[in-house]
């Protein structure tokens, strides 16, 4: 990538925004949406978030 780019990195490695939810909120998110079946748009209403935000979020816990 260095020799394509013609330059190092512009950002260090894991730069870039943090999660939006707390782990805890994740945690919840993903136990409300595997219960109840709450559509995403709706708990991210709830959250403040995006509906992209709780998608992630429940892929992420879903793989632990």
């Amino acid at each position: 990538m260095h020799n394509r780019r013609g330059h190092s990195r512009l950002r260090a490695v894991g730069a870039g925004p943090d999660h939006q939810l707390v782990f805890t909120d994740r945690v919840i998110a993903t136990l409300v949406i595997l219960r109840f079946q709450l559509p995403h748009a709706a708990l991210a209403v709830f959250y403040g978030v995006d509906r992209s935000t709780i998608t992630r979020a429940v892929h992420e816990c879903a793989r632990c």
